[in-house]
């Protein structure tokens, strides 16, 4: 488990269970019609998954420029989701 964490596989892991839920997520608005927007959830796992790129890019102490990057990106997502939900 030490290792996960050390080579930042862990994120790898996770990001990888962020896919699914956004495959089933929108496989069930497709066929239900019901659920979240496209769009919003987007918007929403792009935050959450450009916060999980900064801690992986922390946990194997990658230059600070790209934490800070995948910061910037995790911002930008979060107004854009923002911006989405205040429309609706």
């Amino acid at each position: 488990m030490t290792a996960l964490f050390a080579n930042g596989r862990i994120v790898d892991l996770i990001l990888a269970l962020v896919v699914a839920e956004a495959v089933v997520l929108l496989t069930y608005r497709s066929i239900t019609g019901r659920g979240l927007g496209a769009a919003g959830l987007v918007c929403n796992l792009l935050a959450g998954s450009f916060l999980l790129l900064a801690l992986r890019s922390a946990l194997v102490a990658s230059p600070w420029a790209w934490t800070a990057a995948w910061l910037a990106a995790a911002l930008i997502a979060h107004i854009a989701d923002l911006a989405q939900r205040w429309r609706s």
